[in-house]
């Protein structure tokens, strides 16, 4: 009886190392959202020129992306100039200034010019956490009528664009056509 219970903590050790392992090879970018095929989450918050309150209605109509991003995420700056690109074509972007000071944000989309339709600003993070956010970026893809459809954590880059969002977003304009 007393062999067993030595063994038990090397079962739980070992047990916890293949979990471990496991994680090694998940893809970050593939985290699981329990919001897809659901609302965006409704809130009503103030855009960052501080014009005006947004909120969930101001997202409806159009598919769009909904990027969440700060100054203070470096990844975020490797991905703005794509967002730009993307912008510039055509695509429907909406920004979530997460968890940052106003006054920066304000000189960021200054300094490296907005593509953002809209941007709102969720300095105490409100919005993130109902949307499950882990850190910035992470970008959704929403339908015309609001629904979330797809959740891409990390940097959007040219091949992530090409491979994975623009067929999504392409076929969601599709949907979204009369």
């Amino acid at each position: 009886m007393k062999r067993w219970l030595l063994a038990l903590p090397l079962g739980a050790f070992l047990i916890v190392a293949v979990l471990l392992y496991r994680g090694l090879h998940l893809d970050p970018a593939q985290l699981p959202s329990a919001l897809i095929g659901k609302p965006f989450p409704a809130f009503s918050l103030a855009d960052t020129q501080g014009g005006r309150t947004l909120t969930r209605a101001d997202l409806l109509g159009k598919p769009a992306l909904v990027n969440v991003w700060g100054t203070w995420c470096v990844a975020c700056r490797v991905e703005h100039p794509l967002l730009n690109t993307l912008a510039r074509q055509g695509v429907l972007i909406y920004g979530i200034n997460y968890k940052d000071d106003n006054a920066a944000a304000r000189r960021w989309l200054a300094d490296y010019h907005n593509p953002y339709a809209l941007d709102i600003n969720d300095k105490d993070g409100t919005l993130g956490l109902d949307l499950g956010v882990y850190g910035a970026p992470e970008t959704f893809l929403i339908d015309a009528r609001g629904v979330i459809r797809h959740k891409w954590v990390g940097v959007i880059d040219q091949t992530v664009w090409r491979e994975q969002l623009a067929p999504l977003y392409q076929a969601l304009l599709d949907e979204a056509r009369p």
